[in-house]
């Protein structure tokens, strides 16, 4: 019987006063989990007991406890001062015997069940106030990697101990309220899982920018994990779709630099091979192990984790290698919703990958070494290379942090999110583009791109409580086209997306003319064709890169709001808008009045545009056969009479989108006078109808509705134009058919909303920034009607 480690097997998360709350989480999952699937690496763990058995053997007790007097954690010189002085006194002190031989047997033990005579092992530090459900800073204290034998194994413990008091863990400690000498530290020794050319990293389960619960977020690299998060390498990433387990997103990493275990012990930093840059670190098949284990890992904690993870080279197999609760996402108070706004535009220096949903500002400050802290200021903004745990203390003043290296669970980005500070990560060039003490903007706001601009510019900061808001009997749903802010909108009470616009996603994340990617041999554009060739390195077939963004941008929208309808409407570029995208020009018409010539239901059935159409058509089947994503249903815009209707629905079969096949349905957009007359005809073809008030009331009126010379006529509230909405409502009550609308004229005038309700609309769909407010004014005059 042991008295001073305690193995995996005896551990349980109830054992955290004992062994810190990283060694009871790994020992209660290897209990627990294993016999469930999930693959963990054996050890043991020093206890708390044997922790102060140690300071008060070796008689530094009272030394460290006076070394800490005068501490004071606001003055950066003073905090390093202190707590150098107090590892210094614990690296100079010899571990107990007794303690000493129970770990030279645990580690013997480890040696003889694996079959290795020095074993190598990772050795990690685990404090018993460390990874609580509401604080936890990562990389409080240290961890060894690639330790062999037991002279290493003993030497990188002591270090361990003596990491309890770096500078950031002494913040911690302090602005948490626990006292220095009432904290313990547990020295876990684990089998190393071995990485010298596989892959690990991190993974969350839940989208650590927005909170969304249903994703996992999946963070790989190749070599030791450490690289993502020092920062020092841009990481691949994975988002995966709890409910169907499918892939929704995946993004590809630079992974210009690897970790390797070498020689005595240590570690090195080598290159990676540019063809292996160029491919993701992990299969489809490792990614959704992954994502299976991180859920059954929520599962049995019963709250959001991060999780650590890594790719045994030797035999292929995956390991998770520590858990740890999430605590920012999973902290935040779902009822109220705040949404930072620019209120002004600027030039933009720099793009990043954002990190948080918040702008900041302030005066630059590039620091590239920790003995130049003093020039910080509090709310300055910090731009460096990348930080580490020891840049904890200037982190808490900034108003922002930018950096030209990291990934999304990087140091940078982690430690901003407890902070709550918008963060703008792996830039490249962040130190050399951002002139010292210039004032900038940090913006987060505008998707996975983050900016930083010139100069102090405005913002604001809406706040909103929803926790009172009743839903009205008119389903209240979104115009959304952009993916990056979809698991944001979703958490805003809603009944689903009545438009989801394909012109986004083509727009913003493909940038590419369908035809030019199927006709790239025969595309004259010289430039065109070079940005094609960039933008789809690595696919042989130009063409699947048109159906994989389109498929990954519409399964984002799916996902954030499943189980609830989302109404994708096909690509309605007009012709000028079709030719502005990258290899366009060659292949579309100039008309004088596009607006109403070459769009819509038109377009997809002809003969010049027929193969492109079918691209969109492949990459929504994916969504709904392949993801799961059952919940997405289809629009055909601009349909001019029934004829078109029938054409159209024809090619979506031939593509494999048929109605009613796995309870696909298609909607049609009633935005032509034509549809409204004929509109019990084209109730037998769709299985609703969205109202596209824009269209119709030019079409109605016969306005421009693009010319401010005739501006003043144009109006959704005219008799004509509410006469065609009402008939359309009679007919879909009249067939069965949901009807709603999508535009902001609900919105704007309260007038407009009174009538389509009194006129018994099924749904409204608006932009996510009026739908609350909507909301409760359609419950009030739903109220007043009865």
């Amino acid at each position: 019987m042991y008295k001073h480690i305690r193995f995996f097997k005896d551990i349980t998360i109830n054992d955290v006063p004992q062994v810190g709350g990283k060694n009871a989480s790994l020992g209660e999952m290897y209990r627990l989990l294993t016999p469930k699937g999930v693959n963990l690496p054996n050890g043991f763990s020093t206890t708390a007991d044997s922790y102060y058995y140690f300071l008060d053997s070796a008689g530094i007790r009272d030394e460290v406890t006076k070394a800490l007097e005068g501490l004071d954690i606001q003055d950066i010189r003073n905090l390093q001062e202190h707590g150098k002085r107090v590892r210094e006194i614990i690296l100079n002190a010899e571990l107990p015997k007794d303690m000493e031989d129970e770990i030279r047997a645990g580690y013997q033990a480890l040696c003889d069940e694996l079959g290795f005579p020095d074993l190598v092992v990772a050795v990690r530090s685990s404090a018993t106030a460390e990874d609580l459900p509401n604080a936890s800073f990562a990389g409080q204290q240290e961890t060894y990697l690639n330790i062999s034998g037991i002279e290493n194994v003993l030497e990188s413990a002591r270090k361990c101990i003596a990491s309890l008091f770096t500078d950031r863990a002494i913040v911690y400690r302090e602005e948490n309220g626990f006292s220095h000498m009432q904290v313990a530290l547990a020295v876990g020794i684990q089998q190393m899982v071995a990485v010298r050319s596989e892959a690990a990293g991190i993974m969350f389960t839940l989208d650590t920018e927005s909170g969304f619960r249903d994703a996992v977020v999946i963070n790989s690299i190749y070599g030791l994990g450490e690289n993502i998060v020092q920062g020092r390498v841009s990481p691949d990433e994975f988002t995966v779709f709890k409910p169907t387990g499918a892939i929704l997103k995946k993004r590809l990493g630079a992974k210009r630099l690897k970790m390797i275990p070498i020689e005595n012990s240590e570690t090195a930093n080598v290159d990676v091979p540019e063809e292996d840059q160029h491919r993701y670190s992990i299969t489809d098949e490792q990614v959704k192990t992954l994502a299976g284990w991180g859920m059954i890992i929520e599962e049995h904690y019963g709250k959001p984790m991060d999780i650590e993870w890594a790719l045994d080279e030797d035999f292929g197999t995956l390991y998770i290698v520590q858990a740890r609760p999430e605590t920012v996402q999973s902290q935040k108070n779902p009822n109220v919703i705040e949404e930072y706004r620019r209120t002004e535009d600027g030039e933009v220096i720099l793009t990043g990958v954002s990190v948080g949903n918040k702008i900041g500002t302030g005066r630059a400050k590039v620091i590239e070494d920790l003995k130049d802290i003093d020039t910080f200021n509090q709310g300055d903004v910090l731009v460096t290379t990348m930080t580490d745990p020891d840049w904890v203390p200037i982190m808490k003043r900034a108003a922002a942090i930018v950096t030209n290296k990291g990934g999304r669970t990087c140091h940078a980005a982690i430690v901003s999110r407890e902070l709550g500070i918008p963060c703008i990560v792996g830039t490249d060039c962040a130190t050399e583009r951002i002139a010292n003490d210039t004032e900038v903007t940090v913006s987060c706001v505008e998707g996975d791109e983050g900016k930083v601009y010139r100069g102090i510019l405005k913002y604001e900061v809406i706040t909103t409580d929803v926790s009172g808001l009743t839903r009205p009997e008119t389903k209240m749903m979104m115009n959304i086209g952009s993916p990056e802010h979809a698991f944001v909108y979703a958490q805003i009470p809603n009944d689903g997306v009545g438009l989801a616009r394909e012109e986004f996603i083509i727009d913003a994340h493909i940038k590419i003319h369908p035809l030019a990617l199927l006709h790239f041999d025969s595309l004259t554009d010289e430039d065109a064709r070079h940005q094609i060739h960039e933008l789809t390195f690595g696919y042989a077939n130009k063409a699947d890169y048109f159906v994989d963004k389109l498929a990954e941008g519409i399964a984002i929208l799916g996902a954030a709001f499943y189980p609830k309808d989302v109404i994708v409407r096909f690509s309605d570029f007009k012709t000028n808008e079709y030719a502005n995208l990258i290899g366009g020009k060659q292949f579309e018409p100039i008309e004088n009045n596009p607006m109403i010539g070459w769009r819509g239901a038109s377009r997809y059935y002809s003969e010049q545009y027929r193969e492109a159409f079918k691209l969109e058509c492949v990459a929504m089947k994916r969504v709904r056969d392949e993801m799961g994503l059952t919940n997405v249903k289809a629009m055909v815009p601009f349909c001019r009479d029934l004829n078109e209707a029938d054409q159209v629905l024809a090619i979506m079969a031939e593509a494999g989108l048929k109605r009613g096949e796995n309870g696909f349905e298609v909607y049609m957009m009633v935005e032509i006078p034509s549809n409204v007359v004929l509109a019990r005809d084209f109730a037998e073809r769709f299985d609703g109808f969205s109202i596209g008030s824009n269209d119709l009331t030019q079409l109605t009126l016969g306005v421009d509705r693009d010319s401010h010379i005739v501006a003043s006529v144009y109006d959704e509230n005219n008799e004509a134009v509410k006469e065609l909405i009402r008939q359309t409502i009679a007919v879909g009550k009249e067939k069965g058919i949901k009807v709603g609308i999508c535009g902001q004229g609900p919105s704007d005038s309260p007038e407009f909303a009174k009538f389509l309700v009194e006129a018994g609309i099924d749904s409204m769909s608006l932009a996510p920034d009026t739908i609350v407010k909507t909301t409760i004014a359609t419950k009030e005059i739903e109220a007043a009607r009865s």
